[in-house]
């Protein structure tokens, strides 16, 4: 399981301190000695839908540890970078990606990297919650066998684990026959959070896991997402600032310029809410733009 942020840097600097010329290269300001270890980066990453450029050269670390919250406006990229990462735009049509994107020493846009082997490694929380139309109990139990594990009591010991990191044992512990579409909002993706876990993921991706519930139910998933840093590295898209302002560790900006995504700027969420480095940036956070 991965440690908690550590607070040590071993990897090339220029993928977080660039210096840039104009806001069309990201900046980052947090020191070196401040900077945790890194696990997943990308390098000058594009992304083309058809012939439309969606994504454009984005070179991004991604700390080992921590909440990294992906912000900015509506179509400016941060779903479909967060696609990239775990080869969910291998399921997309006419889908090209370009550049390159590491999970430590594994290339992940190789085309021999076994992409299920990945998926296990990179798990996907999506907007919605997704549970599968079976019980509570087979619904963690199912991607258990899809993925070799057999052992009946194994199983029950993971479910059960599982359902405690989500704060869901207490609440469903005597229904676990009982179907799982029959949980309410927050439940269900906390259900599906626990599904996740289960495979035991170095990372997990988020895509807006709160947008469909209510505040208190946010509150509730929120709460957990922040219980589970330093054993997972998070990434969460996010276009509730005040979210990404409680939760993360670090920021990263995108927006759309010329008709395509780009990273704007990248630091800790001190760094990016009190003292941003580029325009844009002191404009969609003080609400003038976006």
């Amino acid at each position: 399981m991965i440690s908690a942020c550590t607070k040590s840097w071993h990897f090339d600097r220029n993928s977080l301190m660039n210096t840039p010329s104009s806001e069309t290269e990201p900046t980052s300001s947090p020191s070196e000695e401040d900077l945790p270890l890194p696990c997943l980066y990308t390098d000058r990453l594009s992304l083309y839908y058809n012939s439309n450029l969606a994504l454009q050269d984005v070179t991004l670390s991604i700390p080992k540890g921590c909440i990294t919250a992906l912000i900015g406006p509506s179509g400016c990229g941060k779903t479909s970078f967060l696609s990239c990462l775990n080869r969910l735009t291998d399921l997309i049509p006419n889908c090209k990606i370009c550049g390159q994107v590491r999970l430590e020493d594994l290339d992940i846009l190789h085309p021999k990297t076994d992409t299920v082997a990945l998926r296990r490694r990179v798990g996907t929380i999506f907007q919605k919650p997704n549970p599968f139309p079976l019980s509570i109990w087979k619904n963690i139990a199912f991607p258990l066998r899809e993925h070799g594990i057999k052992d009946r009591q194994r199983i029950d010991e993971i479910v059960e684990q599982v359902l405690v990191d989500v704060g869901l044992w207490d609440e469903v512990k005597d229904r676990l026959k009982s179907p799982a579409l029959r949980l309410s909002g927050g439940q269900k993706q906390r259900l599906c959070i626990a599904r996740t876990l289960a495979l035991q993921p170095e990372i997990l991706l988020m895509d807006e896991p709160c947008s469909a519930l209510d505040p208190i139910t946010t509150g509730i998933v929120e709460d957990l997402i922040v219980s589970l840093r330093g054993k997972y590295t998070i990434l969460i898209v996010t276009h509730n600032l005040a979210q990404a302002r409680r939760i993360a560790d670090y920021v990263a900006l995108f927006w759309v310029k010329d008709g395509s995504g780009r990273l704007i700027e990248v630091g800790s969420v001190k760094q990016i809410f009190e003292n941003p480095q580029q325009p844009t940036t002191e404009a969609y956070i003080s609400g003038s733009r976006g």
